[in-house]
């Protein structure tokens, strides 16, 4: 799943018509392989990302669950530790002929 496209559903306050037309707008980027189609492209995958974007407030609105909703801050908070850890350098091996070698 493309990492851009993020998830909307049981969020209090629910996801903004502009949140899933921005995640529509990922999706159909990906599915074609172009972030700007061409100007002979661009009427068919306007088309696209404003029937995905329809059909996902749909599936949005008639999603039912018993969790409780999640708060966007937090789920923000998490995803920047997520990040942090994702992206944090490797530890370096110890050198060859270094004080951890000797013995």
């Amino acid at each position: 799943m493309c990492r851009n496209i993020k998830t909307l559903h049981n969020f209090k306050p629910p996801a903004t018509d502009d949140e899933i037309r921005a995640s529509a707008l990922q999706f159909v980027r990906k599915l074609s392989g172009s972030t700007r189609p061409s100007k002979a492209n661009q009427i068919t995958f306007d088309r696209a990302v404003d029937e995905v974007a329809t059909i996902a407030r749909q599936l949005l609105d008639a999603l039912v669950t018993t969790a409780p909703s999640r708060n966007r801050d937090d789920e923000a908070a998490k995803a920047r530790a997520r990040a942090v850890e994702r992206y944090r350098p490797a530890p370096k091996p110890p050198r060859e002929g270094s004080d951890l070698m000797e013995g």
